[in-house]
């Protein structure tokens, strides 16, 4: 097992198969995007497949989620998931949904479970301010046949931000619940390339709360069934409908984490906000064997900290952004 110093569990596997992204939101890169990385560094898709092997069959995990970058960039993403689905973990993707209507079908015979789609804005000029893409019909259309294709339930991601798009959490919750996705409002975190995240800025989770709480009536889902989850679900007007909240920042869940990170270049993080990793990639086409490389990963894992520490006055931000690290 993946097991590190407070004594918690890795299980879930965030497998990160590209940096580039077809999308420039505004919490996460510049305009003008970024340098990706070159090709040649990028794990191959035999390499994946051979880690996640490794970390289903011999490290206990039992949830391996895909993501980027653009995960759907990867030309070979269904042959990975073909490869990694049988290996008796659940399967998902975290997308922005663009190329999403042409693969859903394709992605869900190859044996993935579930998707979860970024979609912060209903207004197609706002989707343009903060993603510099005029690409909201394509997001909606994926929406529409990842539910299509059976990958459900399908989740929706949501980040407000001030001054942008902080009037639509109402909207957007009305959204899902007439087309049965199920929304999650995620806390900016200070993981853009910028550099440019300010806490005053981010709107929190008791914000958002507040807000739909002046149209929907919001009670706690069982506390019990969140385990590990980030989000912090409630039921709207009732039931059955939930949505739910990520206070990363605000209402921190570092104690139940049990998630892992590898990076589309082989580099295993215990942390999203981790300052060091470890080599995977090198030592794999050093012809580390499968015995030595499950060793260097528990070893990766012992050493995740407490928390993220985001409110500690020595707090620095990864020098990777989030495009680079996966979700």
């Amino acid at each position: 097992m993946l097991v590190d110093s407070f004594g918690r569990v890795a299980t879930d596997l965030r497998v990160s198969l590209t940096d580039r992204c077809n999308l420039r939101c505004a919490y996460c890169m510049p305009p003008e995007g970024l340098d990706w990385l070159p090709k040649p560094e990028l794990l191959t898709a035999e390499e994946i497949v051979r880690l996640v092997r490794l970390g289903v069959e011999r490290l206990g995990i039992t949830e391996v989620r895909y993501t980027g970058g653009e995960p759907l960039l990867r030309r070979e993403l269904p042959e990975i998931v073909a490869h990694t689905s049988g290996l008796g973990a659940e399967t998902s993707l975290t997308t922005n949904g663009i190329g999403l209507a042409r693969l859903a079908g394709p992605l869900a015979e190859a044996g993935l479970h579930r998707v979860n789609v970024s979609l912060d804005t209903l207004d197609p000029e706002i989707f343009r301010r903060l993603a510099h893409r005029d690409r909201l019909p394509d997001v909606l259309a994926g929406l529409a046949a990842a539910d299509a294709a059976g990958l459900a339930p399908v989740k929706v991601n949501a980040v407000l931000m001030r001054g942008i798009n902080q009037h639509e959490a109402a909207p957007l919750l009305r959204y899902c619940l007439e087309h049965g996705y199920e929304l999650r409002f995620i806390e900016q975190m200070p993981l853009d390339a910028q550099h440019g995240w300010k806490r005053q800025d981010m709107i929190t989770a008791e914000e958002i709360l507040a807000e739909l709480g002046q149209e929907f009536k919001l009670v706690e889902d069982d506390p019990r069934e969140r385990g590990s989850a980030p989000a912090e679900l409630f039921l709207v007007d009732g039931g059955p409908a939930r949505v739910g909240v990520i206070g990363a920042v605000t209402r921190p869940f570092c104690g139940a984490c049990d998630r892992v990170r590898l990076t589309a270049d082989g580099q295993v993080r215990n942390c999203l906000f981790a300052t060091e990793e470890s080599d995977l990639r090198g030592a794999m086409r050093g012809g580390a064997s499968d015995d030595e490389l499950v060793e260097r990963w528990r070893a990766a894992v012992r050493t995740k900290r407490a928390g993220h520490g985001i409110d500690d006055p020595a707090f620095l931000q990864p020098a990777r952004p989030m495009s680079a690290i996966g979700g």
